[in-house]
Parts: structure tokens; C-alpha cells; sequence
């Protein structure tokens, strides 16, 4: 088990420090419906992951993504092509990202104080799960687990270690927000200020990290 949780500790971070869901997050909480929509939008972000994580186990499991307790030639393989997704994503992210100018968020957060519980939870399963840089992680980190060859339970713990690191994010501005009281409007927009500002770069930084983490590793499985 303790294989396996080692392979997901950078992917959790990863996805913790998204910046566009815990800006979204945070505006949400900001809102009369914040009291609701912030938890809601915490239970979709589990959810999201849960599932695409646990579908890619199942999938990796069953193509024998373990040899011997050693990763399989098609894992090393699939490290490669997310480490380049990865670092290609970073490159974009670093040239997009905005000089001078006041950031451009995307325009559905314009009428995020028009949200319900159930739109919230579905755009957080869209912003974990189906976002390309998360799906990148979330894939890398269940194949990751997939191919230390750990029993069922331990994967699944290791699983839901990633889960809870990667929720890190989103639910630290949600815990602010119940525990803080009035001090929690002017930290949440500190940080709704700083993540909006350094959103491209902290992206960048994030995906070429991983990448060049996912691609080393499957150089060395590969060289084995």
C-alpha cells in the first residue's frame, strides 16, 4: 500500500492546486446561496474523481497493467504520452498566459450567483474529472496505482488518499467559509485575487512538473 500512495502524492497536489475550481469555489461561497452551493459543489468534485479514478483502475487492472510487481511495457508507454500532454499543456499555459492585463476568467463564472446545488455539483464533476489537465492526472495517478500490483483494498485506499489530497483545493476555501466567520470574505478574496493573477502560471508549473516526473519514471521502468 504504501507503494501505491507513494505514486499519487504529486498527482494529488497537482489537482489540488487547480486554479480555475477553487476560484469558482470561492465566488460560489460568496453568493446567498454559498451556505449550500460551496458543500455541493465539494460532494460533485469527490464524485468526479471517484469515478474516472476508479473506472481507469478497473480498466488497468484488467489489462495487467503489473508484471511481477513491476510496471507493464503499455504503462511505461501511457506515462510517456501524459508526460508529453502534460509538458505541451505547460508550454501553452506559460505562452497564454496575460502580460499587463487584467486575466480573463471564463464567462460562465459571470452567473455562477444563479447556480443551484445540483449545477454546482454537476460543474464540479466537469472541472475534476473531464477538465483535460485533472483527466490527464487523474488517469496518470490510477495507472499509476494500477501498476505497483497492490491488492484490491490497498488500491482502492491509495485511491482514496489521491481523492483526499485532491480535494484539498476546493475544500479549503469551503472549510474558510464555515469556520472563520467574517474574516473568511477577506481571505477568500486574497486568495480569489492571487489564484485569478497566477492562474496560468501555477498551471504551467503543475503540468511540467508531472510531466517530466511521468515521463522520467517510465524511462527508468522501461531501461529496466
Amino acid at each position: 500500500m504504501g507503494q501505491a500512495i507513494g505514486q499519487i502524492l504529486s498527482f494529488g497536489v497537482g489537482v489540488a492546486l487547480s486554479p480555475v475550481p477553487i476560484i469558482a469555489v470561492v465566488l460560489m461561497l460568496a453568493t446567498p446561496k454559498g451556505g449550500t452551493n460551496g458543500p455541493a459543489f465539494l460532494a460533485g468534485w469527490i464524485v468526479g474523481l471517484a469515478v474516472v479514478g476508479a473506472i481507469v483502475l478497473l480498466i488497468s487492472s484488467g489489462a495487467s497493467a503489473s508484471t511481477h510487481g513491476t510496471p507493464a511495457t503499455w504503462v511505461s508507454i501511457l506515462k510517456i504520452v501524459l508526460g508529453a500532454l502534460l509538458v505541451l499543456l505547460a508550454i501553452k499555459q506559460w505562452r497564454g498566459r496575460p502580460r499587463g492585463s487584467e486575466p480573463q476568467l471564463p464567462a460562465w463564472m459571470k452567473t455562477i450567483d444563479t447556480f443551484t446545488p445540483a449545477k454546482s455539483s454537476g460543474m464540479a464533476v466537469l472541472l475534476s474529472a473531464i477538465n483535460p489537465k485533472n483527466l490527464l492526472l487523474v488517469v496518470g495517478a490510477a495507472a499509476a496505482i494500477a501498476q505497483t500490483g497492490a491488492s484490491t483494498i490497498d488500491q482502492a485506499v491509495a485511491l482514496a488518499v489521491f481523492i483526499l489530497i485532491a480535494t484539498l483545493g476546493v475544500g479549503a476555501p469551503v472549510a474558510i467559509y464555515f469556520l472563520m466567520g467574517d474574516r473568511a470574505t477577506r481571505i477568500l478574496g486574497e486568495l480569489h485575487d492571487w489564484m485569478a493573477r497566477e492562474n496560468a502560471a501555477i498551471m504551467a508549473v503543475i503540468c511540467l512538473i508531472i510531466g517530466a516526473k511521468l515521463i522520467g519514471d517510465a524511462i527508468t521502468a522501461l531501461a529496466r
